[in-house]
């Protein structure tokens, strides 16, 4: 006994420490939600019932605008209205797939390959290039395709394998007579990096013996990568991914795990440091997302009565909240899949969330479909890509990967696709011929200048503004605004007898939107006429010089 308590004071000490590094100050963000002292939340276990975003119960009384574009994806920031909402998904591009595997070494040794297994799609505003990092051929390489337009895409030829756009083979056999493959991968085009040598991150799951492990690689220009500067030192699992939170500045590692009663799902680490949060692995990791009771379910009836999963989740900070795309699992099992020489079903769903932890996901149509038709690029599971989204002008482009029958591995013949709605298009509030009325809750702003993204061609858009108590602004009366009609993703709102809202600054004040005929899509106060939001462009797109819009309307000039 005298032995073991020692062991047993060093085994408290070590839990009370980690708990008091877990009970840390509260932390008050960009948007005014303040985050509980324990953070991330402890979640004792994963259930079907669907995540709560505490913020939407007790939203803050004022809520800072500054950041980004507003969104009504839920109802964070509005008061009341009696305007319906809509959500919306994106189209598939009539040429897809834009990328195929038509090159020898996309056939890998079991199947085809020229997708995104998450990997990355990033906009490089140094280089004027859309990147694009794919498996090429099956858990085969990492390669890299470029494109000007991020439609038509080249495969160049680099000099990490001669004659080929490999970025990083794992064709390789290790001394030990390992393979060293990869699984799931996350590019991240890291625009807050210092060192030039790390602009570029890679997080890959690879098989170490007896378990998967996360290992981090960094590059200068995407191309030539380094050994990796980290590796987990706990177990993991396959399809890990990791984004950014640049909110928080923190690094989110989705650890791919399982639980008895939701199956495939995710937990959760943060870390400021990319190279130490690889490192950690799940060592501190708290329960986080997975599929629930109102996720779509297999439309084919033999399948049907198969639960959903979270088989993947890649997030993105788009302009005032973080979008995260779910690929829900519906079965059927991989077994099965390859008896019948199928592919499993997965499609992409959209979530938001304002605090980087809790999703709301309000629209449980698919976001990202399959085409279970003869021929079909996209047969069957379908996945996002990593940094989920571009700003290409009005549009946003999203690319996923889709898999095709074939006649070879049943898990291959994997394809690149694009999809395209509209800028901020994910939810949109409506009004017909009887005008309707949308008042914000208390919001505050620095900015000068109010707009919208309005879609209104025949009807028309009025906006007053009201002090704390509810009552007008003169001279920002409805009676004093100028009508706003037409369609624009980016559209200035002016009241005669005032050059801006300079005088409102800083007070808190609501918005009243008056709306007939029209779908309003966003609001956000900027500090100039060039409309730039201060928000975060996901992955970037032409004409942005950074990570957030500080150019407004010159982005839709490129």
């Amino acid at each position: 006994m005298g032995f073991r308590r020692p062991k047993q004071a060093a085994l408290s000490a070590i839990l009370m420490t980690f708990a008091a590094l877990r009970l840390a100050a509260s932390e008050t963000l960009y948007n005014g939600i303040t985050l509980p002292g324990q953070w991330p939340p402890e979640v004792k276990e994963l259930t079907r019932e669907p995540m709560q975003a505490p913020y939407l119960k007790n939203p803050p009384r004022v809520i800072p605008i500054d950041v980004g574009r507003q969104l009504f994806v839920d109802d964070f920031l509005i008061e009341q209205t009696t305007l319906n909402r809509s959500y919306h998904r994106p189209q598939y591009h009539a040429d897809n797939p834009i990328l195929k595997p038509d090159r020898p070494w996309e056939r890998g040794d079991s199947a085809l390959a020229a997708a995104p297994f998450s990997d990355g799609v990033f906009y490089d505003p140094r280089d004027k290039l859309f990147k694009m990092w794919y498996m090429g051929g099956y858990i085969a390489s990492t390669c890299l395709a470029t494109s000007r337009d991020g439609i038509h895409w080249d495969k160049p030829s680099l000099d990490v394998r001669p004659g080929t756009n490999e970025v990083l083979s794992h064709r390789d056999v290790e001394p030990t007579g390992d393979r060293r493959y990869r699984d799931s991968s996350t590019v991240w085009l890291d625009l807050f990096e210092t060192d030039p040598q790390r602009r570029y991150k890679m997080f890959v799951t690879t098989p170490v013996p007896e378990r998967w492990s996360l290992a981090l690689r960094c590059s200068a220009d995407g191309v030539h990568w380094s050994e990796p500067l980290a590796t987990s030192a706990t177990r993991i699992g396959d399809r890990t991914t990791v984004h950014y939170n640049p909110f928080r500045r923190k690094w989110v590692f989705g650890l791919r795990t399982g639980r008895p009663a939701v199956g495939r799902s995710r937990a959760y680490v943060e870390h400021s440091d990319a190279i130490a949060g690889a490192r950690q692995g799940a060592e501190g990791s708290v329960l986080w997302l997975c599929a629930d009771r109102l996720d779509p379910h297999h439309p084919d009836s033999k399948y049907s009565g198969i639960e959903p999963q979270l088989y993947n989740h890649d997030a993105v900070a788009y302009e005032s909240l973080m979008l995260g795309l779910f690929s829900i699992w519906q079965g059927p099992p991989n077994g099965e899949c390859a008896r019948l020489k199928i592919q499993k079903r997965n499609e992409v769903l959209a979530g938001f969330s304002r605090d980087g932890f809790h999703y709301y996901r309000p629209d449980r149509e698919r976001f990202l479909t399959v085409n279970p038709t003869e021929g079909a690029w996209n047969w069957g599971n379908v996945q996002s890509a990593g940094g989920c989204c571009l700003i290409v002008r009005d549009k946003l482009y999203f690319y996923v990967s889709g898999r095709a029958l074939g006649d070879r591995f049943w898990d291959g013949n994997c394809n690149t696709g694009l999809a395209i709605m509209r800028r901020d298009g994910f939810a949109s509030m409506d009004a017909g011929d009887e005008p309707g009325v949308l008042t914000t809750t208390c919001v505050r702003f620095a900015g000068k200048h109010l707009f919208v993204n309005i879609d209104a061609p025949a009807g028309e858009l009025l906006v007053e503004v009201l002090d704390a108590e509810g009552k007008v602004i003169k001279p920002f009366a409805k009676s004093s605004c100028r009508p706003t009609r037409g369609d624009s993703t980016l559209e200035a709102i002016a009241w005669n007898g005032a050059d801006d809202l300079s005088a409102i600054a800083g007070k808190p004040v609501r918005f009243r939107f008056h709306l007939k005929n029209g779908s309003l899509y966003s609001f956000w106060v900027s500090k100039d006429k060039s409309g730039a939001s201060g928000g975060f462009v996901a992955a970037g797109g032409p004409g942005f010089a950074g990570p957030t819009d500080t150019v407004g309307r010159a982005a839709y000039e490129n």
